[in-house]
């Protein structure tokens, strides 16, 4: 059986289909990087907004195109919110929802899907680069959420918050290590929230993973602003823990935050942010900015766009509000024109790119670490041109024949480049 197979969206997403390839070839099959060389297709979908719900119909309607005979099974948050609209496209052969993800491999080898059983574990260590050609893992540590954030949909799609066992996490990052990986990247839908469950927290499996695991970097995803604890901020005096901050503002208003349910005011936003930045030199601090949200004014989007450009940060994501059914927010009146939405999205996008540029620019002439992915065609002349990313998530572009792929190395910042620098092998 060959397997292909795809996701859209988040972090935890790719994590999950990592997981996913792992144990299809814990089964002997084969996961093939082309779908036309596909018996099945696995998709696994996305609905943050109605355009990555648009975005997942757009790719199994793709895949079906590509490959008419194999048979196309979709999963994820899609999936799981809409599985009678994702029956009805063409080419779907079966609909998994979120809370059966994990057994998706399982369900398939029962309903003759031509799998056999399992032949070995979910960690063992098969080597990591044969999926995906990526040198960062990412591990899911936990899934679900028991926020209610006013315009978020993913509780519903993903559940209440469940976190892995700490040992389990260990053993997975220990394989990928094992099989050269050099960068491991914590996913869930909430990661602050990790442990609550089961006695545990964040900061432990941290300290846990620098002190039982010889994984070269850690990085963090998205943590929320009031799960973030000042005490983990001694975890950055180990170099190996990555000095990137994703904190998810989404409005620099207290009112719009009010009315989304965010559980922080921008006084105590930007005072976590100024002691992350004291503790952690040269940190990047990214984040999430919604703009037109329900209600949102003039000038309340004026106040947001203010406090966004104090806070200097490194990248910034912009989200037009997309109401989501189920969700608060998709009841709440005064709902903002799309024409407005787009307007202030494409000011704050701007806003975004000054910010990121400057953050950047505070590194050229110094020479910095570099984990170089993978080899990219020179825009002049076809010479040998590689990309990789310094654990404060700057994109770096430099030329080497050496072969730099899945190393870390210096590299000295020369110039800016759209959207990272460009670099020189030191």
């Amino acid at each position: 059986m060959r397997v292909y197979l795809q996701s859209l969206g988040c972090k935890l997403n790719q994590s999950e289909v990592e997981a996913l390839a792992r144990r299809f070839v814990a089964t002997g099959c084969q996961v093939v990087m082309n779908v036309q060389d596909a018996d099945l297709c696995v998709v696994n979908t996305c609905a943050v907004t109605h355009i990555a719900a648009r975005k997942s119909r757009r790719l199994i309607r793709r895949l079906h195109r590509a490959n008419p005979e194999a048979r196309i099974v979709v999963t994820g948050c899609y999936a799981e919110l809409f599985p009678h609209e994702v029956a009805k496209i063409e080419g779907v052969d079966l609909v998994i929802g979120n809370e059966d993800k994990e057994r998706l491999v399982e369900l398939l080898r029962v309903r003759g899907y031509g799998i056999k059983s399992y032949g070995l574990g979910v960690s063992t260590p098969i080597p990591y680069p044969l999926f995906f050609n990526r040198t960062r893992a990412f591990v899911k540590i936990q899934d679900g959420c028991n926020n209610r954030c006013a315009y978020c949909v993913i509780g519903l799609a993903r559940g209440r918050e469940r976190s892995r066992p700490p040992e389990e996490v260990l053993a997975e990052i220990e394989a990928r290590v094992e099989a050269g990986c050099k960068e491991v990247v914590l996913t869930g839908v909430n990661i602050g929230a990790y442990g609550r469950d089961l006695g545990t927290s964040l900061g432990q499996l941290i300290e846990d993973i620098l002190t039982k695991t010889a994984v070269p970097r850690l990085r963090l995803s998205s943590i929320e602003p009031w799960d973030f604890d000042p005490s983990l901020l001694r975890l950055w005096e180990d170099s190996r823990l990555c000095r990137h901050l994703h904190l998810p503002l989404q409005s620099g208003c207290d009112a719009t935050l009010r009315r989304m349910g965010r559980r922080y005011t921008t006084a105590e936003y930007a005072e976590l942010v100024e002691r992350a930045r004291e503790a952690i030199p040269d940190l990047a601090v990214t984040t999430d900015v919604i703009v037109g949200f329900p209600g949102e004014t003039e000038a309340e989007f004026e106040e947001s766009l203010r406090f966004v450009e104090k806070m200097a940060f490194a990248r910034i994501h912009v989200f037009k509000y997309s109401a989501r059914p189920g969700t608060l927010a998709a009841t709440m009146p005064h709902q903002v024109p799309p024409e407005v939405k787009r307007a202030r999205s494409e000011v704050m996008m701007a806003l975004g790119r000054c910010s990121s540029e400057a953050f950047r620019r505070r590194f050229l002439g110094r020479t910095m670490e570099v984990l170089w992915e993978r080899k990219e065609r020179g825009r002049e002349g076809g010479k040998r041109v590689w990309s990789g990313l310094t654990d404060n998530y700057i994109r770096v572009w430099a030329e080497s024949e050496a072969d730099l792929a899945n190393t870390i190395t210096p590299a000295k910042m020369v110039a800016l480049a759209e959207d990272g620098m460009r670099g020189e092998i030191a």
